[in-house]
């Protein structure tokens, strides 16, 4: 998870979570990111576009779609739900399939 991240989510969400500032959400104690875990899966799968609310703040930019693998995709969003005071969710393959239909 860790190197996924690295490689593909540090660019814009900073290496510690904390996002930029009126550009890129934080990841950090998100409270977007915490409220539903089906939705970041959704997000890793076919990016997103349009204005978000995270912890009361205003974003408006475009995540892409990745082309991650479904192991990539658990893998990741499980290291970030387990660092900077997050849920601690476990993320799984299966989740990430579900979630393509």
């Amino acid at each position: 998870g860790e190197r996924v991240f690295n490689t593909n989510c540090s660019a814009c969400h900073m290496k510690e979570g904390q996002g930029v500032p009126n550009v890129f959400p934080p990841l950090a104690k998100s409270d977007y990111l915490n409220a539903n875990k089906e939705r970041a899966i959704g997000i890793l799968l076919k990016g997103l576009t349009g204005e978000i609310t995270v912890n009361g703040q205003k974003y408006n930019n475009v995540m892409p779609h990745l082309e991650l693998s479904d192991d990539d995709i658990a893998n990741v969003l499980t290291y970030v739900y387990n660092k900077w005071e997050n849920k601690g969710y476990e993320v799984s393959i299966e989740e990430v399939k579900k979630n393509k239909k």
